[in-house]
């Protein structure tokens, strides 16, 4: 399991007749300590930070596995 979180600010918020633009920083704990950030367009805050998140886990995943 990769553990993340997210902060979301508004670039351009979302109104009833259009998306929203967001840049969301997400960062995970250890051992996936890394930060990346992300420009989402989406409905909402929380659906841009539920995208951002999903986003970053799919990244780490991707990420070779470091063993003996």
């Amino acid at each position: 399991m990769i553990l993340a979180s997210a902060v979301v600010d508004a670039i351009k918020p979302s109104t009833p007749i259009s998306i929203g633009n967001y840049r969301v920083e997400v960062w995970g704990k250890e051992p996936y300590d890394y930060v990346r950030i992300y420009e989402i367009m989406a409905k909402s805050d929380t659906i841009a930070a539920q995208q951002g998140i999903a986003r970053f886990v799919e990244e780490m995943e991707k990420l070779p596995v470091e063993g003996p």
